[in-house]
């Protein structure tokens, strides 16, 4: 169990903006400031000097050239600690290639199984399954499962969070099923119960609602039955 925390740092813009986001005034509206690439990295040099146990990086995709930029002036000048790339997992896999022996520990969504439902409540973006599995596989295959120190710290691999969505939206066990055969049984995953009707949701009769305790534990069956043996839920 860590003491200090992940540094995190959020990045504004997304390019999925779904429709339920529980940090639209991000991900939407684009609220934050401008900072230059040295700034960024005297950011991620203070979190470190802190004693957070990570450099946490929220929404990155669309400003990789900056980060890597902010990352070689910060490494240059002591920065040691874990490199975590937290992703809605719409990514391109030419821009994860160039990230390999860069990233530490990858932290990406697996949102939805389901073509229409993805196009439905994500920009659109109906070949978000195909996609997220590409990259998926790229990460894991670049630094592995989860490994962590003797306080049970994160140090490299992945860790996969899929947020339970009402009536099975996002067919969890579809995807349970997807990381048993296609990664392995010891990959760690997050079966994530916090979802509640933000942003426009309210507006989405399928997503208007929290998830039941029945559907949670639904998911976690699902989970165990397919084989996954570092179930979290949390």
């Amino acid at each position: 169990m860590g003491r200090h925390g992940s540094g995190t740092i959020f990045f504004s813009g997304c390019n999925l903006r779904c429709e339920y986001c529980q940090n639209w005034e991000l991900s939407h509206a684009c609220q934050g400031e401008y900072v230059t690439d040295e700034a960024l990295g005297r950011m991620m040099l203070g979190l470190q000097a802190m004693g957070c146990h990570n450099i946490n990086l929220v929404t990155p995709t669309h400003f990789v050239p900056n980060i890597v930029q902010a990352l070689r002036w910060a490494a240059a000048r002591g920065l040691r600690v874990p490199l975590v790339y937290n992703t809605s997992s719409y990514e391109s896999l030419e821009v994860l290639r160039l990230l390999d022996g860069i990233v530490d520990i990858y932290l990406p969504d697996f949102k939805y199984m389901d073509e229409t439902v993805a196009g439905k409540y994500s920009a659109r973006a109906a070949d978000y399954p195909q996609v997220a599995a590409a990259a998926i596989r790229e990460m894991h295959r670049q630094v592995g499962d989860l490994v962590t120190d003797s306080d049970g710290i994160a140090l490299r691999g992945v860790m996969i969070r899929h947020l339970v969505l009402p009536h099975n939206i996002a067919r969890t066990d579809q995807f349970v099923r997807f990381v048993a055969t296609e990664l392995g049984p010891s990959t760690y995953v997050n079966i994530m119960p916090q979802y509640h009707p933000a942003y426009r949701a309210r507006h989405c009769p399928e997503l208007s609602r929290r998830i039941t305790e029945a559907e949670l534990r639904q998911a976690i069956q699902w989970g165990r039955k397919a084989g996954l043996t570092r179930l979290a839920a949390k």
